[in-house]
């Protein structure tokens, strides 16, 4: 409206139909648009689950010397609880070879 002459500058005319275009539009540039941010920019590697591959090698990487730390400081453990029982003679010893029975030759004569 022109504030001096009080005339109507511009008139929309609104129907059902042209304002569901008109938000179907920009719904669906938002849409275009947030797509198009989240490809080309590194935005992208803040959403779970995605990532360079890169990352992903060496996340199995370490999660292989992971295990392997794990097997190891496992296997020291072991080692030392063995050593401890030995050392406070707590061990029952077991014998690999069997009692053998000698006769004397001059026994038998």
């Amino acid at each position: 409206m022109n504030d001096d002459s009080f005339e109507e500058v511009i008139t929309f005319k609104l129907s059902r139909i042209s304002v569901y275009i008109t938000l179907s539009v920009i719904f669906i540039v938002m849409v275009l648009f947030t797509t198009i941010l989240l490809a080309f920019t590194p935005l992208k590697y803040y959403i779970p689950g995605y990532g360079n591959k890169r990352s992903k090698t060496e996340l199995q990487i370490l999660k292989i010397k992971t295990d392997s730390l794990e097997l190891a400081l496992k296997n020291k453990e072991q080692y030392l609880d063995g050593l401890k029982k030995v050392l406070t003679g707590n061990t029952p010893t077991i014998k690999d070879t069997s009692v053998l029975k000698i006769e004397n030759i001059s026994d038998k004569e």
